[in-house]
């Protein structure tokens, strides 16, 4: 199966029925066939037909569709992901305003606020994922995002614990779907090159929120009204969220196949530039053969370990950072302003790791040497005092955690890159969102109010998770190696070539001139077949990463 000639180079008498017919630019749209179409596949299939024959597109093509693609997606992406982190980190920015004190919270209650979020997510993780599958990414996302504005602003209007406790839990609910949502839209847009530094983009929001949110808490706090400070943070960001949500309703599409920004011809460039993905788009089928393949794959309990030891300190950090600057003794303002250069750094971080990443091509160094200097800086705030001539050199060490931040999006990007079948992309995404969750609700349990200034609790809890995540990164990059090879002797076993270059890794140019040097270095049949796992006739074929044998695990 060789790659159609571009329409340069493509005769009348060339052209046959069952051919692939060349749009302009070289951009051939594939006859879409009614019986591919309806084939339990990806839903690529109801635009390029007879998927498992390449199009040629050309670098200007490829350039222009993801220029698109970045125009019209990931604004959106950023917008609703900024939202999300300051919606869950308004009950931080409140922790200085004295909410403890006005809402009557005692002993670990305001600790169970932070991880009550979680808990909710945990619960309903697993129907998200279900949901996720059979129905559009879009619009699913749209009432989670309009639902959770609603109960951030309904905040204000609790006064005791227990009302308190009830709207963050449906908080919870409703932001449990974003993050798995932007996975798979991620995964069903962009190369796996391209996505590393769109996912780091949008978990960078994390950082742009920590830093605008507490300045933002900083001018609300100082408002004197009716409303106590903390209500009104709590019902400015609500309500900014409820008149967002709408964005993501009519700009955001479901998928390639359903966007209305795209020409018929885009969409056949759009799909084709993920073939060497070997990941598909969508299908809108769920298969528990692909459950299956999960749940005795090794590499999902890698995933779950390292998001685990990833979210526990994050999760404490998050709820307790303000108090923690507190603590070493700065004042209410101060200490707001102060905690905004930690999301300065993590965007800083999250974006520098990306991009180091994309340039080597490889993930598990990136990660590795982010986890040792928040090893170093707990280490130093567990042995340091808290005397005031030493506030500044604390608050220095406490920056040097923000390099923590920067491993959520490379563990994400990883996992992600590393799955493929639609069902089991969106349960893998599941399974790491219930490891961060299970995270996210032990961490702030490791710190308590009474313990301050100190926290030694909490620092030593985060000191062995960061040690434990360094030490399994080793191991799951020693893995997907082991995994590589043995696809590599798969192939062979096959009749194809067993070393092939993961071009899904490499720049669109470098890609595209891979492909065309594997079919220009042969002829004929044996060519065809030898090249067959470079050509990824398979993409769109909704197999999981070990059904198929073309599928290259990205270290």
């Amino acid at each position: 199966m060789s790659l159609p000639r571009s329409s340069s180079m493509a005769s009348d008498t060339d052209k046959k029925v069952d051919a692939p017919t060349y749009i302009e630019n070289a951009a051939p749209v594939m006859p879409s066939t009614t019986g591919s179409s309806k084939r339990v596949g990806d839903a690529a299939l109801d635009v390029l037909g007879d998927a498992s024959t390449p199009v040629h597109i050309t670098a200007e093509q490829d350039a222009r569709v993801l220029r698109k693609i970045d125009r019209w997606c990931m604004p959106v992406i950023l917008m609703v992901y900024f939202l999300q982190q300051l919606d869950k980190s308004s009950l931080s920015y409140t922790s200085a305003f004295n909410i403890v004190q006005e809402t009557h919270l005692h002993g670990s209650q305001y600790s169970w606020l932070g991880s009550i979020v979680y808990v909710a997510q945990l619960v309903w993780q697993p129907v998200s994922s279900y949901l996720l599958v059979k129905l559009p990414v879009a619009k699913y996302l749209f009432v989670h995002v309009f639902m959770w504005g609603v109960l951030v602003a309904c905040t204000a209007a609790a006064k005791n614990f227990g009302g308190l406790l009830a709207v963050r839990f449906l908080l919870g609910i409703f932001e449990a779907t974003v993050a798995p949502c932007f996975i798979i839209i991620t995964q069903m847009w962009w190369r796996r090159r391209e996505q590393t530094l769109r996912l780091s983009a949008w978990m960078a929001m994390n950082g742009v929120a920590g830093a605008v949110g507490s300045l933002l808490a900083y001018g609300l706090g100082q408002i004197d009204g009716r409303l106590k400070p903390y209500q009104t943070i709590f019902l400015f960001i609500g309500l900014l969220t409820v008149a967002c949500s709408f964005v993501v309703l009519f700009v955001l599409p479901d998928s390639p196949t359903k966007a209305r920004f795209f020409s018929h011809e885009e969409k056949v460039v759009a799909l084709e530039r993920l073939r060497s993905n070997n990941q598909g788009t969508e299908a809108k089928v769920w298969k528990w053969d692909h459950v299956w393949d999960l749940a005795t794959d090794f590499k999902t309990y890698l995933w779950f370990s390292l998001l685990f030891l990833c979210a526990l300190p994050s999760g404490g950090l998050s709820s307790f950072g303000p108090l923690i600057i507190k603590g070493f003794g700065f004042g209410t303002l101060d200490t707001i302003l102060f905690n905004a250069p930690f999301g300065i750094f993590q965007v800083i971080i999250t974006l520098l790791s990306a991009l180091i990443s994309q340039r080597i091509k490889l993930k598990w160094p990136v990660i590795f040497f982010l986890s040792l200097p928040p090893i170093a800086g707990a280490a130093a705030l567990r042995v340091l005092g808290r005397g005031t001539e030493l506030k500044n050199t604390l608050l220095g060490c406490y920056y040097v955690l923000s390099f923590s931040t920067g491993l959520q999006p490379m563990l994400y990007t990883w996992a992600s890159q590393n799955t493929a079948g639609h069902t089991k992309k969106t349960a893998i995404t599941a399974v790491i969102f219930v490891a961060q969750c299970a995270g996210n609700i032990a961490g702030p349990q490791l710190y308590r109010t009474e313990e301050s200034p100190y926290y030694h609790r909490g620092l030593i809890g985060s000191l062995t998770c960061w040690i434990a995540l360094a030490l399994i990164t080793l191991v799951t990059a020693l893995y997907l190696h082991i995994l590589n090879r043995k696809q590599a002797a798969k192939r062979r076993r096959m009749g194809k070539k067993g070393e092939v270059i993961d071009t899904s890794l490499e720049s669109s140019k470098a890609a595209l001139k891979m492909r065309e040097k594997a079919l220009e270095e042969k002829g004929g049949e044996e060519a065809q077949h030898e090249n067959a796992a470079a050509i990824n006739e398979k993409a769109f074929d909704d197999l999981t990463d070990r059904q198929n044998e073309d599928f290259i695990y990205a270290l």
